[in-house]
């Protein structure tokens, strides 16, 4: 049997993405938002987190960003050195919250025991905690309302 899993959202909790939130302002441009994520600079505060948890945790990546990025996150993570090659994306067509988006991967992810799920969304840790999983916020970015309305009411990240 393999390890316990650590499920770690990307962007907020490994992933600086503030320098993009700009493309969110209106008119949105979400191409643009996107298109910018290769430039993400690393949390020091959630990189530590990973790699403590990787001691004794299987490391799995589910992140609310489109499938179409999928490239573009897996070459950002190994560029940083972050364990852990199963990532889930949001399906492209998929614009649920990401509450109920993030709850639904970590149901089908729960037949080999998740041991944390951390993401920086209260909405999601909230719903994830209700669902029964050990939800951890992570809470070193302040939250910015333009992040929050693109994964609750618009289902985009």
């Amino acid at each position: 049997m393999g390890l316990v899993l650590a499920v770690f959202d990307i962007d907020g909790v490994v992933a600086d993405v503030r320098h993009r939130l700009h493309h969110l302002d209106r008119p949105k441009s979400w191409s643009a938002f996107f298109a910018a994520a290769d430039h993400d600079t690393l949390l020091p505060e959630g990189a530590r987190l990973v790699a403590d948890l990787a001691r004794a945790h299987e490391i799995v990546w589910l992140t609310g960003r489109p499938a179409w990025l999928r490239n573009t996150t897996v070459a950002w993570l190994a560029r940083f050195g972050l364990p852990g090659t199963e990532l889930h994306l949001r399906p492209d067509r998929d614009h649920r919250p990401a509450r109920q988006f993030k709850v639904a991967v970590l149901r089908r992810l729960a037949s080999r025991d998740v041991a944390a799920f951390i993401d920086d969304d209260p909405e999601v840790i909230s719903a994830a905690g209700a669902a029964g999983f050990p939800a951890v916020l992570a809470d070193w970015v302040p939250r910015e309302a333009s992040l929050r309305d693109a994964q609750e009411r618009l289902g985009r990240t």
